[in-house]
């Protein structure tokens, strides 16, 4: 097992402050199995004594020992905890083990807690992006062959949890960016959904009437970051190494937004006088918008009467291109029962569990031999999962938040119109560099 080191722990732990998640530290018990046989005569006795031992041991090894393990994680609202605890109770009928899922505010502030604190959760959540910070700091024990048919995760998953060569947790589920449109509005356009940039900007401008924008997108790298890619571009090479940020390619991607936004057709959700842009979308203040799978159930369930559909994002210069949200399940290296957590794991990914829990939740299950199953299950929302195909998962390497930090920063200075795109990316270039080592 990997051993925590306790000062680079802490010092580390710190990166986790002031992200989007949230959590709060608990603590796991454990019960101590018994097994054994017993017969009339001395000869079934001592073959009864023999199987029950065996089968302790066998229990034991594959951490089906009567261990009581917490899941600690976040909530995105009652339907996902409702949904996920129904899973873990299936698990629970059919292991001598119980678990149970603690949701819980605050969530890295509290992960950040549990796991200095050297008694975490038998099971966490690790968003992609914060792994190789957890990984370095020696938190994480890995998966190492602990979960069945790895190889059928998507490999852009396997690939976000994949760091200094080693496979650390599988994938909870996950979501990818799309092109959500309202049809309404399309029909009386006369238009049909956007395949490209030409024909986004196009519709864009078409669909922008009064106080209806065309396209309502947050400017943020993990919105403006699809389009990079779809232009042939990135922020650093593929390892992390080195940055790609001043290339023509981003440029291109930058001036495309840029000119939305300043031709109108185009606008935050705060110019839209919405929280967020699906509220934009759903109270008709804009025809498009660029969400992941989270924003179905805010439509269903806060503007069931918008006719909407869900189609790929529109392709760039260089074809198409989206982002792969996504945590996993992860067992922390100071884990009391790692053989028991991993059970649990193993069951939570198994593809029962991940058929049941998504049929219920719109999100997707991260193996590929699933694509089918949910599919039929949600026949209307098959283009977030073929995005699948070419996602890329949003990751760096320790150190490189600030980088981000600052190309938000630039990124909403050029959709406000304030800040040129030649001034943005030297500037992210140099803290690319700095952060790179390089």
């Amino acid at each position: 097992m990997m051993r925590t080191r306790p000062r680079r722990l802490a010092q580390l732990l710190v990166l986790l402050t002031g992200t989007a998640l949230a959590v709060a530290a608990c603590g796991s018990d454990f019960a101590d199995s018994d097994s054994g046989g017993g017969a009339d005569d001395d000869d079934q006795n001592d073959a009864g004594q023999t199987d029950g031992a065996a089968q302790a041991e066998d229990d034991e090894s594959s951490g089906d020992d009567g261990s009581s393990l917490t899941l600690m994680g976040f909530s995105s609202g009652p339907a996902e905890d409702e949904a996920l605890n129904a899973i873990i109770d299936a698990y629970n009928e059919q292991s001598t083990n119980t678990a149970r899922f603690n949701p819980v505010p605050e969530y890295d502030t509290a992960l950040q807690a549990a796991l200095a604190g050297g008694s975490p959760p038998d099971v966490i959540y690790v968003d992609s992006n914060r792994l190789p910070d957890l990984v370095e700091a020696g938190a994480l024990a890995p998966a190492d062959g602990r979960v069945r048919n790895e190889d059928d995760f998507y490999p852009s998953l396997r690939e976000a949890f994949t760091y200094d060569g080693t496979f650390w947790c599988p994938p909870k589920d996950f979501s990818t960016l799309a092109l959500v449109y309202n049809v309404d509005m399309f029909d009386d356009a006369g238009l049909e959904p956007p395949t490209d940039w030409e024909e986004l900007a196009t519709a864009a401008e078409a669909l922008t009437d009064g106080d209806r924008t065309g396209l309502a997108l947050v400017p943020e790298y993990p919105r403006w970051g699809s389009f990079m890619f779809q232009a042939g571009g990135a922020v650093t090479d593929d390892e992390v190494t080195e940055m790609t940020i001043d290339s023509d390619a981003n440029r291109e991607a930058f001036e495309f937004l840029r000119d939305l936004y300043a031709q109108g057709y185009a606008a935050t959700p705060t110019e839209l006088d919405a929280g967020w842009a699906g509220e934009a979308f759903g109270q008709g203040r804009a025809a498009m918008t660029i969400e992941g799978n989270w924003i179905v159930g805010a439509l269903n369930n806060d503007f069931p009467d918008v006719n909407w559909a869900v189609t790929e994002l529109p392709a760039g210069p260089a074809g198409p291109g989206t982002f792969a949200f996504t945590v996993c399940y992860a067992v922390p290296a100071a884990s009391e029962n790692p053989d028991a957590a991993w059970n649990l794991v193993d069951y939570l990914v198994s593809d029962e569990a991940l058929l049941q829990f998504t049929e219920q939740f719109p999100v997707m299950p991260g193996r590929e031999s699933l694509a089918g199953a949910w599919t039929e299950a949600h026949p209307d929302l098959g283009a977030f999962l073929t995005g699948a195909e070419y996602a890329r998962p949003f990751q760096f390497v320790p150190g490189f938040a600030g980088v981000v930090d600052t190309l938000d920063d630039g990124i909403q200075g050029i959709a406000a119109g304030n800040r040129e795109i030649d001034e943005v990316i030297q500037q992210v270039d140099e803290s690319g560099r700095a952060a790179l080592g390089g």
